[in-house]
């Protein structure tokens, strides 16, 4: 199977990136505090970046909860299930979601869920 293959991921541009400026601290930030939400959410799920009322936010979720259930729209999504990342990765959950981050984010796919 292996690590993933850079497909994505980079800065994004246009509407979400300055969403992403606006609220929560420019790209850097980000992705420290997306990572940070997929680390340190306890046991397995998903951490998320969702449009919350024209605001950027990160959520944290567990087994089968989802942002869909919620007012708020779902624009990414990290998956922290053991399945997810355990083979490549063993227990280094914080270098998966780099990767994932770093290489993988749809940024088109992302900005077009923002309707």
């Amino acid at each position: 199977m292996g690590k993933p293959e850079a497909r994505g991921g980079g800065q994004p541009s246009g509407k979400i990136a300055e969403l992403i400026d606006r609220d929560l601290g420019g790209y850097e930030k980000f992705k420290a505090d997306f990572a940070n939400a997929a680390v340190t959410q306890f046991g397995s799920g998903w951490a998320w970046l969702v449009l919350d009322q024209g605001r950027l936010a990160f959520r944290k979720t567990s087994n089968a909860e989802t942002p869909l259930t919620s007012s708020v729209i779902p624009l990414l999504t990290l998956d922290v299930w053991e399945h997810a990342y355990y083979l490549d990765y063993q227990n280094r959950r914080a270098d998966f979601a780099a990767a994932v981050i770093d290489k993988l984010i749809d940024w088109t796919r992302a900005s077009a869920r923002m309707g």
